[in-house]
């Protein structure tokens, strides 16, 4: 059985705690490697080693960082099917949504090519008599980041980018649930020409997140993970004079007005609600039709489309819709929670309680279930089910369906299907979420712009990549400068008289 260890200056090291945690391939149930979980003192080393390394790196010109930037793409596009096999053997993921994976993490590395023009600082001239005045964005030292299951390329490549393209060092946690494809873009980063300590993969559990927390020497920190998790590292990170950026749980909703055109918001709400076994922060979990007739029309053209939906191991090929979820504890409160909403009142439209995939009875497999005649008490409206579970709470206006959301303890994504502009517009404006959908399902934006949800679903007032991520990991810098005069009258030629 295959053991991994850790990527420490360069190359891979085995752990040295005597502590393992089991990764499992989650389509058979079986254990198939083992990751080594640092302790303190392993943690601790791998910082001193990248504070080390951190300097002549920040005084690399951004030019030459971008240049790592841009090979870096082109390794990631060279392994990007070796990468999603990886990602998809130990997460279960299709190999579509895996390649996925890998591709919206590569279009933030794409975008810190730009490092130069996103790093410059400003200049005022004249700021007084003979004053000048200007900025400097500086990187901040060593930085960590702790990323998630569910997006084992994506998360990382959002965090390392911006990080390493300003100049910082970085320690990298990944969950140790899946974390082979983060230990493999380590060594497609030195490849790229990354020097030495400046990454290093360290993995662990919450031992070695505590260590990150209060080791005195990183910087800042950023997270992606549930609300309770996010809300503990941004507090303790803060208590300590980190900066942080902590993102948490959420319960994206997605309005269905009467005039929307119903097959396309089916169509959205399936690829949203099923996508990865709904273990994704941005997925539609809450359906809000407004009217009861606009309900029974989703209803019927949604219960068709979830029925035919394709679950099954992504050995199985490129037309599986889903796959497993990520561990047996995770499917066991999923239908756990599913047999609440039954219990609660809710109308089980699509019921798999008892899905069983032929040859895989012991993978971690849950059938797609839709809910109708859901309320805000019930259990599977409260919680992040994080599972290919859809609920519709029906609404008797756009009004009651927008406080509905608002009136959510989360505020990641939201999203309204209608051919009515004045009311998109209106939604838009009024909603208190921070990535909103018109027509558009998963809002998750692009590169260029930043990606961090609102309430509990963050903690920190930076967001992830776009302009955010290289104010989130630098520190401005203020020069104010007066030269002495009288040099500018010329030589002179002659002797002149001593006083």
């Amino acid at each position: 059985m295959e053991t991994l260890g850790h990527w420490i200056n360069g190359k891979r090291v085995e752990g040295t705690s005597g502590r393992f945690a089991d990764v499992y391939n989650p389509a058979t149930g079986e254990v198939q490697a083992r990751v080594a979980l640092a302790s303190k003192d392993e943690l601790d080393a791998a910082v001193d080693a990248a504070a080390a390394a951190q300097p002549k790196w920040a005084a690399t010109n951004p030019q030459r960082r971008g240049r790592v930037m841009m090979e870096f793409v082109r390794l990631l596009n060279r392994d990007m099917d070796r990468l999603a096999e990886a990602l998809s053997r130990e997460h279960g993921k299709t190999l579509p949504d895996a390649r996925g994976d890998v591709t919206r993490g590569m279009e933030v590395i794409e975008y810190c090519i730009g490092a130069p023009e996103l790093l410059k600082g400003e200049f005022t001239d004249g700021a007084g008599p003979g004053i000048d005045m200007y900025s400097m964005r500086q990187p901040l030292g060593v930085v960590a980041g702790i990323t998630p299951f569910n997006f084992p390329a994506m998360i990382p490549l959002w965090q390392m980018g911006p990080a390493l393209a300003s100049g910082n060092a970085m320690i990298l946690k990944p969950s140790e649930r899946d974390p082979s494809v983060p230990l493999m873009l380590a060594e497609l980063a030195q490849e790229a020409g990354l020097p030495d300590g400046i990454l290093q993969v360290v993995n662990g559990d919450k031992e070695a997140v505590d260590a990150i927390l209060d080791n005195e020497t990183i910087q800042a920190v950023g997270f992606v993970g549930s609300t309770p998790i996010a809300h503990y590292i941004y507090s303790r990170a803060a208590a300590n004079g980190k900066r942080a950026q902590c993102f948490g749980g959420a319960k994206n909703h997605m309005i269905i007005m009467p005039d929307a055109d119903m097959d396309q918001a089916a169509d959205a709400l399936v690829g949203a609600g099923f996508g990865a076994a709904g273990e994704r922060c941005m997925a539609i979990s809450v359906a809000v039709p407004v009217g009861d007739e606009t309900a029974d029309r989703l209803i019927e053209k949604l219960v068709p489309r979830i029925e035919k939906l394709r679950v099954a191991p992504y050995t199985d090929g490129e037309d599986v819709d889903y796959g497993p979820v990520v561990t047996k504890a995770a499917k066991e409160r999923i239908l756990s929670l599913i047999e609440s909403g039954v219990q609660q009142g809710a109308k089980l439209v699509v019921d798999n309680r008892d899905f069983k995939l032929q040859g895989y009875e012991n993978g971690f497999f849950v059938g797609p279930h839709l809910f109708d005649h859901v309320t805000p008490e019930m259990d599977i409206y409260k919680e992040e089910i994080f599972g290919p579970v859809l609920s519709t709470v029906r609404t008797g206006s756009y009004e009651e369906a927008l406080k509905l959301t608002m009136d959510n303890e989360y505020g990641n994504g939201t999203a309204i299907f209608t051919r009515d502009g004045d009311t998109a517009r209106d939604f838009a404006s009024r909603v208190n979420v921070g990535m909103v959908g018109i027509n558009v399902p998963i809002p998750v934006p692009l590169a260029y712009h930043t990606f961090g949800g609102w309430k509990k679903s963050a903690f920190g007032d930076l967001n992830q990549h776009g302009p955010d991520g290289f104010r989130f990991y630098t520190r401005t810098k203020t020069v104010t400068e007066r030269w002495p005069s009288g040099l500018k009258e010329g030589g002179e030629f002659h002797f002149k008289a001593m006083d």
